[in-house]
Order: C-alpha cells, then sequence, then structure tokens
C-alpha cells in the first residue's frame, strides 16, 4: 500500500536547511524540489510577479524549515503574497500573485486591508 506521500508527492514531509550557495526564493524553491520529481513550470507560461517572487533574497527565518510537507515548505518561501499552483500531469509547480497588482508595487488597497 503506497503512503500518502507516495500517492500525492507534495505531501512528502521535508526537513530542509539550505546551503549558503543558495540566496535567492528561486534557488530554494529549485532545490525544495529537486528530489520530488516536480519542476517549476516554464516563466513564459507563468504569472509575470513570479520573477519578482523567485528573485527576491532568502530571508534568514526560511534559511531551515521542516519537518512540514513539500507543499507547505513552498508556500512558505512563496509567502501571503503568493498561491502555489500545482499541475499533477506534468509534475510542475508555480505561484501566482493573490490579489491586485500595480507595476510591482502595493496599491493603496493592499496597505488598507491590514
Amino acid at each position: 500500500v503506497p503512503t500518502s506521500a507516495q500517492v500525492n508527492l507534495l505531501s512528502a514531509m521535508v526537513r530542509v536547511q539550505f546551503p549558503a550557495s543558495v540566496v535567492s526564493v528561486g534557488q530554494a524553491v529549485e532545490h525544495l524540489l529537486k528530489p520530488s520529481g516536480y519542476r517549476l513550470a516554464l516563466e513564459d507560461t507563468a504569472d509575470p510577479s513570479r520573477r519578482t517572487l523567485l528573485n527576491l533574497p532568502l530571508p534568514e527565518p526560511h534559511r531551515v524549515l521542516g519537518p512540514m510537507p513539500l507543499h507547505t515548505a513552498l508556500e512558505t518561501l512563496a509567502g501571503p503574497a503568493f498561491r502555489l499552483v500545482e499541475d499533477p500531469v506534468h509534475r510542475l509547480v508555480s505561484f501566482e500573485r493573490c490579489g491586485p497588482i500595480n507595476n510591482g508595487q502595493p496599491s493603496q488597497s493592499d496597505f488598507e486591508a491590514r
């Protein structure tokens, strides 16, 4: 009988301490995905704001994650401004921006909601 992690690869438990060479969120995502069989979707098919997320520096509190499910680790790296998107057929993941975007800058309503 397969485990839940064998059936749903993104539910596999992960524990990671990123090496010093991993300096961006994008590098951390790639590092996490490597053993999973999943890949990051191509940029031309992704939300345009995803590039901004992946180029951000990896926050120090995110250098050590887990134990937690892989999908939770990916969501943690992305933060609350992005939603994890999964394509289980092609084993791809990507991120979409939650809410409005104004040329990469937060809108006034982003601040009013807080």
